[in-house]
């Protein structure tokens, strides 16, 4: 059974001081908001709704698909689903912030900053995340935590956004059970 650890309420609150922190700490140069797909795609358009509120003129928005930069793609189960990056402003002498929801192994938001660099050499790159779990495999770490929830390696944490799930919240259940791959 899964645990509630944010509500609907909570996120907004948690995107809203994000939000403030990413202004706060970029005051002199471009910035532009990057999300991975798919949840930190939604993450990052409403994190620039609100940074755009704050500053003029409006903060750009992107999008990346970490599929193929993935290290793990040769021994994936399945084929990936493959959705379209969109990075329609110049990345470079730019910070960008990628926004994901949930930090894990690190090793997303490295395949992330590989696909950022395919398109430019940004001034440098921050990270945002909804939730840091912990139980990092590569030295990355968050510029903006929206939470840090403790783990064990057979939790998993669920981010769920109304344009996708028809929720907002996140919680924290037992993880799923490993599948075998026939060889």
């Amino acid at each position: 059974m899964a645990t509630v650890v944010l509500d609907r309420d909570d996120m907004r609150r948690t995107l809203v001081r994000i939000a403030h922190e990413i202004v706060e700490k970029n005051p002199d140069g471009p910035i532009a908001l990057v999300g991975i797909h798919r949840r930190g795609a939604v993450l990052a358009r409403r994190l620039q709704a609100l940074t755009s509120e704050l500053l003029e003129p409006a903060v750009p928005l992107g999008d990346v698909d970490i599929s193929f930069y993935r290290d793990d793609l040769t021994i994936r189960a399945s084929a990936p689903v493959v959705h379209a990056t969109h990075l329609v402003f110049g990345v470079d002498g730019r910070t960008i912030v990628i926004v994901d929801d949930v930090l894990y192994t690190g090793r997303t938001v490295r395949a992330a900053i590989d696909a950022v660099f395919d398109y430019g050499r940004p001034a440098r790159v921050q990270l945002g995340v909804l939730v840091d779990r912990g139980h990092r495999e590569l030295p990355i770490r968050p510029d903006y935590v929206g939470k840090n929830i403790p783990t064990s390696q057979d939790q998993r944490v669920n981010v769920c956004v109304e344009e996708i799930d028809g929720v907002d919240e996140v919680t924290i259940g037992p993880a799923a059970k490993p599948t075998r791959v026939a060889a």
